[in-house]
Order: structure tokens, then C-alpha cells, then sequence
């Protein structure tokens, strides 16, 4: 995973999951909730998003929440998370108004 939390940039994949777990939800309704927000664009399969998850929570921006001992595991963003979330939002407003600036609203 190719994510720095040192102020580089997020992919577009970790950013969305990040969003998605702001709210507790296990594997399939994360990949419903990118899925709607991005009207069908990404897809991820299983393998692709649980490589995502585990790779999240190594670096402590994800966990588990609740019991997780059913089937279903839940996952839940963690306070480093949305630090790390809020940074990329900060670093797209920043590039959206640059962006603006050179090309304009068109």
C-alpha cells in the first residue's frame, strides 16, 4: 500500500475505506458504500479491500469495534485515522484551489 501519513498522498481506495469506516461496518458494506459514493467507478473485490484492511490497521488507523465474533467483523475508524483523513482532505482543498486558479471553473 502506497499511503503516507507523513503528508503524502492517500489512494483514492484508502481514502474512500477511511470515510466509509466513520461509521462501524464490516467488509461487504464497505465495499457497498464505495461502490454507491462512486457510483459504481471503483469496485474492489474481497481480496483487494481485506489486503487494505489488514494493511490499515498494522499502521493503527483502523481497529476492529465490538466483539467482531461472529462472521461479520466490524471495523471502525481510529483517532490517528481521521487525523490521517482529515490531512488528505486538507491536501485535495489545496489542490482543488490551485487547480482552479491555473484552469479556472471552466
Amino acid at each position: 500500500m502506497r499511503d503516507n501519513g507523513k503528508g503524502g498522498a492517500l489512494t483514492e481506495v484508502t481514502f474512500y475505506i477511511l470515510l466509509s469506516l466513520y461509521t462501524p461496518r464490516h467488509g461487504y458494506a464497505i465495499m457497498q458504500f464505495i461502490e454507491e459514493k462512486t457510483a459504481g467507478r471503483l469496485s474492489l473485490g474481497a481480496g483487494t479491500l481485506y489486503g487494505a484492511l489488514n494493511a490499515l490497521q498494522k499502521k493503527g488507523w483502523i481497529a476492529f469495534h465490538g466483539d467482531n465474533e461472529g462472521r461479520k467483523k466490524e471495523y471502525l475508524i481510529t483517532k490517528a485515522g481521521k487525523e490521517i483523513a482529515k490531512k488528505e482532505l486538507l491536501r485535495l482543498q489545496e489542490l482543488i484551489q490551485v487547480a482552479t486558479e491555473i484552469i479556472g471553473e471552466g
